[in-house]
């Protein structure tokens, strides 16, 4: 852990769990010297990301431990599951499907039949996580600006899989601020990130967009949903489904708020009807 990693609440931040995880996952493809360490090297896209938090962490000086295998193997992308452990206690499981890139090409490519078998020889049994009903977002919901910083980006030269859980971070943080007054000592938490990259996004100047708003609203916790997306052509980079936890249950006032926000989304399914008709 790092003393950086800390949050506003004193705990670590859900976004750097993303980087231990991505340090456990290079590890992994780096200690096969032929076949994954090459695959890294002519590269390898992240598709998505799902993230269960189990437990708060609080800053000390022991290492956490990643427990970390191979889920599933395509044949052109695979998945990862790990589990992140505090001393003994569980404090965090998640999912990540990857796919090869070719980066002289800029495209997509098939595994190889080395990098397959060496994935093969990592596959164990787990079950999948709890998924999140997809969405799509109206025109009409908040959007906050996003910056893309030079240190944003990998050594593929475009941003990085983790930088996304900060720019939905500070999307989701702006919104509760800004339209329910809330502050980090309210102790909201994020409980369940789940991240989907659709297209790799690069540098500019000028900035890009993230729109955000409620898709479901429980006793003390909700759902949100986010887009990453260029504001003068519409495309999206990324989506994003949190569902963020309350230390207390929700006020009236709060949940009228959270409702007033909640009618731009859309479930996928009634969108795909509207397209048919």
């Amino acid at each position: 852990m790092r003393w950086g990693d800390m949050d506003a609440q004193a705990h670590i931040n859900n976004g750097a769990y993303l980087d231990y995880l991505q340090e456990a996952r290079v590890d992994f493809l780096m200690a096969d010297r032929e076949a994954l360490f090459q695959l890294l090297g002519t590269g390898v896209l992240v598709v998505s990301h799902q993230v269960e938090y189990v437990r708060p962490v609080t800053f000390s000086e022991r290492p956490l431990r990643i427990e970390l295998w191979v889920g599933q193997v395509g044949g052109a992308r695979f998945s990862v599951g790990y589990e992140v452990f505090d001393g003994e206690e569980l404090a965090a499981r998640a999912r990540t499907t990857a796919a090869p890139f070719d980066l002289a090409s800029a495209t997509l490519r098939r595994l190889s039949a080395g990098e397959r078998e060496s994935l093969q020889a990592a596959v164990a049994p787990a079950e999948p996580l709890r998924t999140l009903a997809k969405v799509r977002l109206d025109d009409s919901a908040p959007s906050y600006p996003l910056a893309v910083r030079w240190s944003d980006l990998d050594s593929y030269g475009h941003v990085n899989n983790v930088k996304f859980f900060d720019y939905v971070q500070e999307a989701r943080v702006a919104l509760l601020r800004d339209l329910l007054g809330w502050q980090p000592v309210d102790v909201w938490v994020v409980a369940r990130p789940f991240k989907k990259y659709h297209r790799p996004l690069d540098f500019r100047t000028q900035p890009y967009r993230v729109r955000t708003a409620v898709t479901a609203i429980g006793t003390r916790s909700f759902t949100l949903a986010a887009e990453v997306y260029d504001p003068d052509s519409g495309l999206v980079f990324a989506t994003a489904r949190t569902v963020v936890v309350g230390q207390h249950p929700l006020t009236e006032a709060q949940r009228a708020t959270l409702d007033e926000i909640s009618a731009n989304t859309r479930p996928q399914d009634q969108i795909v009807a509207a397209l048919a008709r």
